[in-house]
């Protein structure tokens, strides 16, 4: 695998269309050919293309220089150029000029306030060359006649935060082009979260790529796997030291020149008790991202062994960057769906991989049913039906959703039309949960339109022409209602990385979107969506600082200090060279809610407990309700922790703990449960162990509030 990787990063220069050089290159060759000898006319369109591409290339110096030669070559040709022509190029010198701010103060002069809406404190640029002279450039384009509508509403939407990074929003920004502060306004509020990464530092800094969190030496500590989809980008392991601070093992994980993937997740495919990861590669990429995936098995001494060919996974080699794993077939071991993105130049069928039980796979999706043939983006499973046997929804661009019913003999039957679950027909993120606690799986798809017009204008409270998020709420018959609207997705967002967690410990889910899209000029806030009691959710991006301008890639929400409330872990970073940007960990500050921790070990049932159940029956101001978690690692891009933690408000006690196992179709339940405590359940036993999990700040001093001790087990009733 090794020799295989360095021969691909070898390849990027000539072959990939984000990271390669070869357009800089050539380019370069043809404006060199026709720049001493043609008119400005002939010119201006070799010239604004170079400067484009050395833009994205992440060469600022020369493309700036091209961007302002391009700049006097229009002033010079006034009334020869379309109105487009001059409109584009002084947009593009804007955006330079903002990108090249971002890199001198953002990235070089890192804060934990960098980038993040609004922009405050460190936030703000000591360096104001790079804003000032894109305000400039903004204000001479909205003055122009005729400027496309599209481009003026996301000019002005870049100027208002131009003036963010000198502090001089809103008063500085011209009346007519004010984007007013209630346009970031939450819509609740919430505590502050510090992004607290460069503190730790496991802020690294490169570009879009995958996490998992998971405890990966089974110390009983949450572990940090990043990987960033750079052919040399190296995958890193920050091993958690439970003292506030984090290791870098990763040379001796044995994971050095492992490189690349965009996204991963993870699960314990051999059943021995050690948590493993598959590594996704070669998305976006067309012919040239015919790259091996590679998974990793976990050797049990926090060393990694890649044995993709070993377990007869290595043959199929066609662009991905998601994947899910769920035991399809009920046999006791997970197997694993990892579709592709079919296009007309490199059309591919979706791989399912049947676990055979020693540690090898056969693929099976023609057989299955599942081959998709489209360009996907997401995967999820989910017994939406209630019938033991977990089902497959999977996300595409530029097509319908699809829906697998597993028919439970190994095949399925795609329903997504049938069940009114087909759309976004431009989808991306997407997963299976219970959001409103009624013990049903919900369903939640992204939309992924890249249309950032629309998304100012949803911003603004106008209306928009663009595909929304879906939620659909199953409704416990194997059917699902549309309620997107009910819960108030407004909003035009273009998430990539996502994942959901319990924010504030109420019970209920909340999630998190990694916005962005390739182009400079996609700048929007990562959001965060509050869930409020199952009924509706609720914006606190800005109330709780995570609305990060950079693009968000995967993400993670985990319990990292083991305080009872989940900190969230976010890849950052693009797609093209000049724009890496620091990971981010944003650290809970606590809403004084109690919590209990649960770690499943399936014994008939996959060692994982990937597709278990669990019920929280809790008595909370006097009133008994019930918590419900199904064992995931949550969304499609970034992976939580597969032993979860569960909010559970302002309970008084907890009255039991059920645990249904689908594949031995049994159910444990347990009454002496005590609250804010760790407990680890073993498939099939009587009683449960109660665990020990240390306490800490993550400035290394100890945590105060009620300790997590480890006493005789529980018993089941």
């Amino acid at each position: 695998m090794l020799r295989i990787l360095k021969a691909i990063a070898a390849r990027t220069p000539d072959e990939n269309p984000y990271l390669g050089d070869f357009r800089v290159r050539k380019l370069r060759q043809d404006y060199a050919e026709v720049s001493a000898e043609t008119s400005p006319l002939d010119r201006w369109g070799p010239l604004n293309q170079l400067g484009l591409a050395e833009f994205y290339a992440g060469q600022f110096a020369a493309a700036l220089s091209r961007q302002q030669e391009l700049y006097q070559l229009t002033s010079e040709m006034e009334g020869k150029l379309s109105d487009g022509q001059v409109h584009r190029a002084l947009f593009n010198l804007g955006v330079t000029h903002l990108r090249i701010g971002e890199t001198t103060n953002c990235a070089l002069r890192h804060s934990s306030e960098s980038c993040i809406v609004p922009i405050r404190g460190g936030g703000v640029h000591t360096e104001q060359f790079g804003s000032r002279q894109a305000i400039r450039f903004f204000l001479e384009l909205l003055g122009k006649p005729r400027v496309n509508f599209d481009l003026a509403i996301q000019t002005r939407w870049l100027l208002n935060l131009a003036f963010m990074t000198i502090d001089e929003y809103p008063e500085g920004v011209p009346p007519g082009y004010l984007i007013p502060t209630s346009a970031f306004a939450s819509d609740v509020e919430v505590p502050e979260f510090e992004n607290i990464a460069g503190r730790l530092g496991i802020d690294t800094f490169g570009m879009s790529g995958g996490v998992i969190v998971d405890d990966f030496d089974n110390d009983l500590d949450l572990d940090l796997l990043v990987s960033d989809w750079h052919p040399n980008g190296q995958i890193r392991l920050w091993r958690n030291n439970a003292d506030g601070t984090f290791s870098d093992v990763t040379e001796a994980a044995g994971l050095v020149g492992l490189y690349g993937g965009l996204n991963m997740v993870q699960a314990d495919y051999d059943n021995d008790g050690d948590v493993d990861a598959y590594v996704l590669r070669g998305a976006w990429l067309g012919r040239a991202g015919r790259h091996p995936n590679s998974l990793l098995r976990n050797n049990g001494d926090l060393t990694f062994t890649d044995v993709t060919f070993e377990a007869q996974l290595g043959n199929d080699r066609f662009p991905t960057q998601t994947a899910s794993w769920a035991d399809f077939d009920n046999d006791g071991d997970v197997d694993l769906f990892v579709p592709t993105e079919s296009t007309p130049d490199i059309p591919s069928s979706s791989l399912l991989y049947r676990n055979n039980g020693d540690g090898t796979f056969d693929e099976v999706a023609r057989q299955a049913g599942v081959e998709n043939r489209r360009y996907c983006k997401g995967a999820t499973w989910g017994d939406f039906d209630g019938d033991r046997w977990p089902d497959l929804y999977v996300s595409n661009i530029r097509g319908d959703n699809r829906l697998y019913h597993n028919n439970r003999d190994g095949t399925f039957t795609e329903d997504a039309k049938k069940l009114g679950v087909e759309k976004p027909w431009d989808s991306f993120p997407t997963w299976f949960w219970d959001f409103d606690n009624d013990g049903v799986l919900d369903l939640f798809v992204s939309g992924y339109p890249r249309k950032m017009a629309q998304t100012v204008l949803s911003y603004l409270g106008e209306p928009v022409e663009a595909e929304l998020a879906r939620l659909y709420r199953g409704d416990g018959k194997g059917h699902f209602i549309d309620v997107s609207e009910k819960v108030g997705f407004k909003k035009v967002h273009d998430p990539m990385g996502a994942n959901f967690g319990d924010l504030n410990g109420d019970g209920y889910l909340d999630f998190y979107l990694g916005t962005g899209f390739p182009p400079f000029h996609a700048i929007s806030p990562n959001v965060m969506y509050l869930n409020l009691s199952g009924e509706r959710f609720a914006d606190v991006s800005t109330a709780g600082r995570f609305g990060h301008l950079q693009k968000g890639h995967g993400i993670a929400f985990a319990d990292l200090d083991h305080d009872g409330d989940e900190e969230v872990f976010e890849v950052m970073g693009g797609a093209v060279p000049g724009d890496e940007f620091n990971n981010a960990l944003w650290e809970n500050p606590g809403f004084g809610t109690r919590w209990l921790t649960v770690k499943l070990v399936g014994v008939r049932s996959n060692r994982s407990a990937i597709g278990a159940r669990i019920a929280a029956t809790i008595v909370e101001n006097g009133t008994r309700r019930r918590i419900f978690r199904h064992v995931t690692s949550g969304g499609s891009f970034g992976a939580n922790p597969l032993r979860q933690t569960i909010g559970l408000g302002r309970a008084a006690r907890i009255e039991s703990i059920e645990v249904y196992w689908p594949t031995s179709d049994t159910l444990q339940r347990f009454s002496d449960v005590e609250l804010d405590s760790a407990i680890e359940i073993v498939e099939g036993e009587t009683s449960f162990r109660r665990v020990s999990l240390p306490r800490f700040r993550f400035d290394g001093a100890p945590k105060t509030g009620p300790p997590v001790h480890e006493h005789s087990s529980g018993h089941s009733n």
